[in-house]
């Protein structure tokens, strides 16, 4: 005979056929202590329902899922995920739960990306609700659940269930609405996506060999895609052209079977900027990983460039300075070490600076130096001495340092 008929002793007592002490019916707990007694019931079924939906959920298949492996990897963290937010809603009711995990909405997103269709994500999870749905029943019937109660706990679900629905398929909508929709658009995000390391969704026609040789460049201006047409006709080379976010912004590659001097592209180029352009170049590479680093020292180049005022930079020029300027660290370490202890002489290092100018500029030497200051070399060697005292270190060990120093400064 089923308990749910039997009157229950007086409280305190003991149940003389189970002999454990007297727990108050179903009917006599509220919902909510009810739902909250369920939980720990469920979540010791999370991995029994993980292994499940695995077979289930694989079983709904769209030929683009393979294209990305982030979303793949998506479908498979977010599980337990979901499971653990279904159990968090039907413990503490809708109002006190927590919103939509953040890595369902990434999955929706990543669903958008790599082309899933929305019809294929939602049946996904409705597949996943239906299995969960029977565990929710079988461990309400142990906990004996009445028929009225089972009725509330299941809308709970349902009502869990709509509004993860809705919060998935807004977040695809939004992210499918800023999905590219004309061929450059495409290409960019096949781009971005190559430079990411990604293996980019869909079949995008570059017309370019990234097998071959590689001279990655930045062009920011007007005209910079005309001046690199142009560029790579006189070079005799397949040009990708590719504009970033900023929208006067292009990132550029010269193909070709045979290497690429970045020394016969800045001659070429010296002939062919306007004034409102900015061209910085990167190193010849060979194939993706060559590309992706051309591509990676062209983009370093261009805040010096910008900074400097100067049209055309090469980045083996400025390697050095172009690591040491994205170091939050450097920077400030350089200007202590070197530049602070200038500033102690009487006229706060405006001599050492002028003096160490020149010297770096006649790499080093003596003679020219005090050739550009108009001073004789005495004086130079005075003030170089003079220099080593405020550093506390003979200029030799420091050269290197005083000179990015300066250039930083600059």
């Amino acid at each position: 005979m089923s308990k749910r008929g039997v009157r229950p002793p007086a409280s305190g007592s003991r149940s003389v056929a189970a002999g454990y002490p007297y727990r108050a019916s179903e009917s006599e707990r509220s919902f909510d202590e009810a739902c909250a007694e369920l939980a720990p019931r469920l979540r010791a079924r999370i991995p029994e329902l993980v292994a499940g939906l695995a077979a289930l959920i694989d079983g709904i298949a769209d030929p683009r899922d393979a294209s990305d492996p982030a979303y793949l990897q998506s479908l498979h963290g977010i599980r337990p995920v979901v499971l653990e937010y279904a159990v968090d809603v039907i413990e503490l009711g809708e109002r006190r739960a927590p919103g939509v995990p953040p890595a369902v909405l990434a999955a929706a997103r990543l669903a958008a990306r790599s082309g899933v269709a929305l019809d294929t994500v939602l049946r996904r999870y409705m597949a996943g609700q239906a299995q969960f749905g029977d565990i929710l029943i079988e461990e309400a019937e142990r906990a004996e659940f009445s028929p009225p109660t089972l009725r509330l706990l299941l809308r709970r679900q349902a009502a869990t269930f709509d509004r993860l629905l809705g919060a998935v398929s807004e977040e695809y909508a939004r992210e499918a609405k800023s999905r590219p929709s004309t061929t450059d658009e495409w290409r960019r995000e096949y781009v971005k996506g190559l430079l990411a390391y990604r293996q980019p969704s869909g079949d995008v026609e570059l017309d370019y060999d990234l097998d071959g040789h590689h001279l990655g460049l930045i062009a920011k201006g007007g005209r910079a895609q005309e001046t690199m047409r142009k560029l790579a006709k006189s070079l005799d080379r397949r040009l990708l052209a590719v504009r970033l976010e900023d929208e006067q912004v292009w990132a550029c590659w010269l193909g070709g079977r045979h290497p690429l001097g970045a020394e016969e592209a800045l001659r070429v180029l010296s002939d062919l900027l306007s004034s409102a352009l900015v061209v910085t170049v990167g190193e010849p590479g060979e194939g993706l990983s060559g590309w992706r680093l051309s591509h990676r020292e062209a983009k370093a180049a261009l805040p010096i460039a910008e900074r400097r005022g100067q049209p055309v930079l090469r980045y083996a020029d400025v390697a050095l300075l172009a690591l040491i300027f994205r170091d939050d660290l450097a920077i400030p370490s350089l200007r202590r070490l070197c530049l602070e202890p200038l500033e102690r002489a009487r006229d706060g290092g405006k001599v050492a600076r002028e003096t160490l100018r020149a010297y770096f500029a006649a790499d080093r030497n003596i003679s020219s130096t005090a050739a550009t200051l108009g001073v004789n070399r005495r004086t130079v060697a005075n003030r170089i001495r003079a220099i080593e005292d405020l550093l506390g270190h003979p200029l030799k060990n420091v050269a290197t340092e005083l000179e990015i120093a300066l250039q930083l400064d600059d």
